[in-house]
């Protein structure tokens, strides 16, 4: 079977894997010129995420790359401290670069996968796609995983507003370099601001509550502008930044996932927004997809929707009140949170707060669909 898949992110490469390894013609169509490793740390949390890694012979290679991070320092407007939170609160089993990540899939796939960068699918129909710079390609199967703002989607299901959780969210490289494993986060009302050091990397980021706004980047100049700790300096770095990543925290949350031979999978089917573990989602997802088309064509996309929509209900739940949590409205809202984080290595919950965010990255029972 000749299949097309749009986005050379997380969710697209991991299907190309399982895909190419059943025997499929895969291509994989990128809009970028070529693989866009930004963005912060990713995870993998509970049996079911690192199984699906494990099957793919990857665990080991995203294991040595995983970033190490030590704990977050809460600070205030003048950068003295005020709390922390212990990593394992944060984390996953396995937290790794998102552009560390996307590289392991890409080499993993890469000789037996075709890439083409730069291009993105206009019209789909007849067995085949046709892409902006006028080639085509066969195509009995077409998935869209070229997430949240999904091209593939638009074209299939027409112009479907994602659920706004809220806030938008700014990500970018920042010059120069901390100690690595350490991070810092600061929150005036409404606003907050991040700064994330890794191994050779640092990476910036930049909240605000919002309801939807025409024009992000401006507000997100506006509100900022004035915060207080190294707000201003993070903000020039943004404004500035060649690897700007400035979108809405939003959820997909589609009556279906696919439509005739296009079906959808990660965030431009489900985006479950901030904490809703994304990245293990899609991965899982890409596992759940090609392990039903290999049982059949008859039917694999209800098959795939069945066993895989409980689960990203449950995560996108989960993500619901990530605005509240990190870009509280007020001093006092801002104060109450910071207390509790000042509590938390002490109080009994701590191991509970983990084993309720394990519990629910595993409420998903997976088939063995790997042959042998």
């Amino acid at each position: 079977m000749d299949v097309v898949i749009s986005g050379a992110g997380i969710a697209g490469p991991a299907l190309a894997w399982w895909l190419a390894r059943s025997g499929h013609r895969v291509c994989v169509v990128e809009r970028a010129a070529s693989l866009r490793c930004g963005g912060q740390a990713v995870d993998f949390r509970g049996r079911v995420q690192l199984g699906v890694l494990e099957r793919m012979g990857l665990l080991e290679a995203v294991r040595e790359r995983r970033t190490r991070m030590r704990a977050i320092t809460i600070v205030d407007a003048r950068g003295r401290r005020v709390s922390s939170l212990p990593v394992e609160l944060f984390a996953g089993d396995v937290e790794i670069l998102r552009g560390d990540l996307v590289r392991v899939l890409y080499e993993a796939t890469r000789d037996d996968v075709d890439y083409v960068f730069g291009d993105v699918i206009v019209e789909i129909g007849g067995g085949r796609v046709r892409l902006a710079s006028g080639g085509e390609r066969p195509a009995d199967l077409v998935v869209g995983a070229d997430g949240l703002r999904s091209g593939v989607r638009r074209l299939v299901f027409g112009p479907v507003e994602p659920w706004h959780l809220g806030m938008y969210s700014a990500l970018f490289t920042v010059a120069g370099s901390g100690e690595a494993g350490t991070a810092t986060m600061f929150n005036a009302p409404g606003v907050g601001a991040a700064l994330f050091h890794y191994e050779g990397r640092s990476v910036g980021g930049l909240d605000f509550a919002s309801p939807v706004v025409a024009d992000p980047r401006a507000v997100l100049a506006e509100r900022l502008a004035g915060a207080g700790w190294r707000v201003p300096e993070l903000l020039a770095h943004a404004l500035r930044a060649g690897d700007l990543y400035l979108d809405a925290a939003a959820q997909m949350r589609l009556a279906r996932w696919s439509a005739g031979r296009v079906v959808l999978v990660g965030d431009a089917a489900w985006s479950p927004g901030p904490g809703g573990m994304g990245t293990g989602l899609g991965v899982v997802g890409a596992y759940v997809l090609a392990g039903e088309l290999a049982r059949g064509v008859e039917g694999f996309a209800g098959r795939y929707e069945a066993a895989m929509r409980p689960y990203v209900e449950v995560c996108q739940k989960q993500a619901q009140g990530s605005a509240a949590f990190l870009v509280p409205g007020t001093r006092r809202a801002i104060w109450g949170r910071n207390q509790m984080f000042r509590m938390v290595p002490y109080v009994p919950w701590r191991g509970v707060v983990r084993w309720m965010a394990t519990k629910t990255a595993e409420k998903v029972s997976l088939a063995d669909y790997a042959p042998g």
